[in-house]
């Protein structure tokens, strides 16, 4: 379980995420919507350490990450939205790398990258630097390292960008497997459809803040007769209006 209290980054006098609360269950595929600027990626980043918040805590399964930060990384695997690092490596380089810094063994290392990069249709990449790849292919080989050591807890930030229609399919499914093990996954997107197709629950955010939290039917249930498209720009629409007559 991750449970976030509080959670504040500032950027002079912009928030970028302000005074979050959220519980990210066990066994559950939670989605964060918003559009770009939201503060979807100030979230996830903030999580796997890459970011300092201003204020606030983030636990995960009780412990505080700022006091057990290697110890919670070792259960995650993330994936940036800009896969755009390593780039001169071979990509099976890149692999081996992140697998020795997991301690992952030898023989477990190459049978998941056996089943990965099947999944994934990268087995005649081996030799490629991930600078060869075109977009979606990095991305592929990015969400291969984050799965890797098969950890607990999988934070992606926008993973189906790019992404070929088997992959995106694959990818999904993957993600349902986990959480049936009772782990977590938490991943961003702005496409409503797929949040629609695959999340337990969703966060809406909008210039930091959650607006909702919940499941579609119970956001459905609060917007009948009602587009999921349309309900997700009338909220959004309706929040930035709240700030502008508050100025």
């Amino acid at each position: 379980m991750i449970n976030i209290e509080g959670l504040t980054k500032e950027y002079g006098t912009k928030k970028a995420l302000d005074n979050l609360n959220l519980t990210i269950n066990d066994g559950e595929i939670f989605g964060l919507i918003g559009h770009n600027g939201a503060g979807k990626s100030t979230t996830i980043k903030s999580l796997v350490s890459i970011i300092e918040p201003t204020y606030g805590n983030i636990f995960f399964d009780g412990k505080n990450l700022k006091e057990n930060r290697l110890e919670i990384k070792k259960k995650i695997g993330y994936v940036s939205d800009t896969p755009d690092l390593f780039l001169k490596m071979p990509v099976l380089y890149f692999w081996r790398f992140i697998a020795d810094v997991y301690e992952i063994p030898e023989a477990v290392r190459e049978e998941r990258l056996e089943y990965l990069c099947k999944i994934f249709s990268l087995e005649d990449s081996y030799e490629k630097t991930i600078e060869e790849f075109s977009h979606g292919m990095r991305q592929k080989a990015f969400i291969i390292a984050a799965l890797l050591s098969d950890p607990d807890i999988w934070i992606l930030d926008e993973p189906m960008t790019g992404l070929d229609p088997q992959s995106a399919y694959n990818l999904k499914e993957l993600m349902r497997e986990h959480t049936k093990k009772g782990k977590t996954v938490l991943f961003s997107t702005h496409v409503l459809e797929v949040a629609e197709q695959i999340c337990n629950r969703i966060g809406i955010l909008s210039k930091g803040r959650l607006i909702f939290v919940g499941t579609m039917e119970e956001l459905k249930n609060l917007h009948p007769n009602q587009t999921l498209e349309k309900i997700y720009l009338d909220m959004v629409n309706s929040d930035n209006r709240i700030d502008q007559s508050l100025v």
